[in-house]
């Protein structure tokens, strides 16, 4: 009995510590990870919880009740927005809008891995699905190479950006792609693309993929948080339409991920709708949505689904939307907090003036 009781106590501790920890505003990456696990914080708290409860194990057993009870108060507040049990920030299309199919656009986004070489399987799955847009996250040369081998009379659009530091993106098409430029947007070798997209009725939207730096224990995560701060305020700013999609290395509810929100007033579709967890897909007990798309309010949402496993360890993601006439209302990420913007600027400059090489370059060198 001894022994359960101090591992109760020690794992309460240890819940309670780490719930603490992810209130800090500090940006290195050994803080910035407790936002990562917030599910896996709640499922563990919900059953230690009812052992207290049913063994009220010492004395002060209400005391840990407690504690539990706050741990789960707090992870289910940062979260409860991902279920549908919170009103939907992004409008499903009606059924005019679904049947305007002119305006839709198909996106699929899959972070390939770069040292998973099963190149067939994401080939299988875009023949299958048939996406307008395909967004490849940590391609080289040879990847690049076997997706224009399988799928390059089908996609006669692409915007190649290989590299051999798992940073490197591919987007193919079938729409045309007008005034698309790669840029490295904070950290060299980390490079971003956007283009203008053409719709089949003549509309043109703007698209952003990204796929800023990872957290690392070691390191801030200010050079993510940058990134995604710049392209907010870019999107923001842009006259087009705007999808911001890409493996963001950070969770849908995090201080950094809202952030970008409200500098972009970009909308996510999961909020109100599920979790769509696409990493880990090797460790199912570790998932935490990783990979995203957030649209403006001109966009309805007609599908989206978290795709089959292609050897990667990212699930990919499905989208389907459809350029509206106006935006929808009621349909507001929140307002930028006072001096927001201007810390936000403060810290993209900063960050531009480093030269350094970008978080885990060597991280892909070794087949899975």
């Amino acid at each position: 009995m001894l022994a359960l009781t101090t591992s109760l106590w020690v794992l309460t501790g240890v819940l309670a510590l780490a719930t603490l920890i992810s209130f800090s505003k500090r940006k290195l990456g050994v803080v910035r990870g407790f936002d990562f696990p917030r599910q896996q914080f709640l499922m563990m708290a919900l059953p230690l919880a009812a052992i207290f409860a049913l063994l009220q194990p010492g004395a002060y057993w209400q005391y840990g009740l407690g504690v539990l009870g706050a741990v789960i108060a707090v992870q289910a507040f940062f979260i409860i927005k991902f279920t549908p049990l919170w009103s939907r920030q992004s409008v499903a299309a009606d059924a005019r809008q679904r049947a305007r199919t002119e305006q839709h656009v198909s996106l699929l986004t899959c972070n390939v891995k770069k040292s998973n070489r099963q190149y067939h399987r994401l080939i299988a799955l875009i023949r299958d699905r048939e996406p307008d847009v395909v967004m490849a996250i940590e391609t080289d040369a040879d990847w690049i190479d076997a997706l224009k081998d399988g799928l390059a009379r089908s996609y006669p659009h692409w915007i190649e950006v290989p590299q051999d530091n798992g940073y490197g993106l591919c987007l193919f098409s079938r729409l045309a792609l007008r005034h698309w430029d790669v840029r490295e947007l904070i950290t060299r070798k980390v490079p971003s693309i956007r283009t203008s997209v053409i719709l089949r009725g003549g509309r043109p939207f703007r698209l952003y993929v990204v796929h800023p730096e990872p957290p690392s224990y070691e390191q801030d995560t200010l050079g993510r948080d940058s990134e995604l701060a710049m392209v907010g305020l870019e999107a923001k700013k842009d006259p087009l339409p705007t999808v911001v999609s890409g493996d963001l290395n950070d969770v849908a509810w995090s201080t950094t991920t809202r952030r970008f929100q409200r500098l972009s007033k970009l909308l996510d579709p999961r909020v109100g709708r599920g979790f769509y967890n696409t990493f880990s897909a090797t460790m199912p007990w570790m998932r935490w949505p990783l990979d995203h798309l957030f649209h403006d309010a001109r966009f309805r949402l007609v599908e989206m689904a978290r795709e089959r496993k292609v050897g990667s360890d990212h699930f990919p993601m499905w989208f389907v939307l459809c350029l509206a006439d106006s935006d929808a209302i009621n349909s507001d990420p929140g307002m930028a907090e006072p001096g927001e913007v201007m810390q936000a600027k403060r810290e993209i400059v900063a960050q531009r003036r480093k030269d350094r090489d970008p978080i885990g370059e060597d991280w892909e060198n070794e087949d899975i």
